[in-house]
């Protein structure tokens, strides 16, 4: 099957969602447990570096955003990443397509540090960030709750290279 690879465009809002709606279901994704309107959705999420991933028929099948961590001057090359997959596409590789070129357009945007926070047991995920430069920084014991349950989370950063 072939995908393509584009810029996130207003119109996608829907399919996002959709998207992240399973993630939040899943319960390994993310703290959340609640979907946002697509208006809350898009204030979290920096304007640039949106891209989707499109399957042979033009669905949406994942998408990847950066979201701010903070909004104090000094922070604005450090943004949080997010990646979504469709449930029906995950373990294809396709996460890999996304985040790569999520890393070449943050340095293009002036991103010196991408992190992540992922759940402990969501070894894949963590696996997945490795294998694409991201290491891991430490573990916050028992940060949240999810559904009445502690959940510990893995800080992972990826140091770009290129961005100083």
């Amino acid at each position: 099957m072939n995908y393509e690879l584009r810029e996130m465009l207003p119109h996608d809002d829907t399919r996002v969602l959709e998207i992240l709606k399973q993630g939040i279901d899943s319960g390994t994704a993310t703290l959340e447990t609640e979907l946002p309107s697509a208006e809350a959705w898009n204030t979290t999420y920096y304007n640039d570096c949106r891209w989707v991933l499109e399957n042979e028929t033009s669905e949406v099948v994942g998408w990847c955003a950066l979201q701010m961590i903070s909004k104090k001057e000094f922070f604005k090359g450090v943004a949080e990443v997010s990646i979504y997959l469709d449930n029906n596409y995950i373990g294809k590789g396709l996460g890999t397509i996304l985040l790569k070129k999520l890393i070449v357009d943050s340095e293009n945007h002036g991103f010196w540090t991408l992190q992540s926070n992922l759940f402990s047991e969501n070894e894949m995920a963590i696996k997945f960030h490795q294998k694409n430069g991201f290491k891991i920084i430490g573990k916050r014991e028992k940060i949240a709750q999810l559904h009445g349950e502690w959940k510990d989370l893995i800080f992972m950063e990826r140091r770009s290279e290129n961005v100083f």
